[in-house]
């Protein structure tokens, strides 16, 4: 069911522009999927995990992983 918007969209692929644009938008559509299978605003989950990432110490970038994540509340991001 998640590979019905790729095979929708199959026209499309053929502008990512080069193998590597094909690649990054695959890895893309994985983070949408895995964060929908978790129940998860895929939009919601990137934002934050984006805005966290640069802060985020290597040992704990399982905090971050669709599965483990909370969002951070508003006080806490202060």
């Amino acid at each position: 069911r998640e590979l019905r918007t790729v095979a929708v969209g199959r026209r499309n692929w053929t502008f990512a522009g080069s193998d590597e644009g094909g690649r990054r938008a695959a890895a893309i559509y994985t983070l949408i999927a895995t964060a929908k299978l978790n129940d998860i605003d895929p939009q919601a989950w990137l934002a934050d995990v984006l805005a966290r990432l640069p802060d985020q110490p290597a040992k704990r970038i399982h905090e971050l992983l669709p599965w483990n994540w909370r969002p951070q509340s508003v006080a806490h991001a202060a």
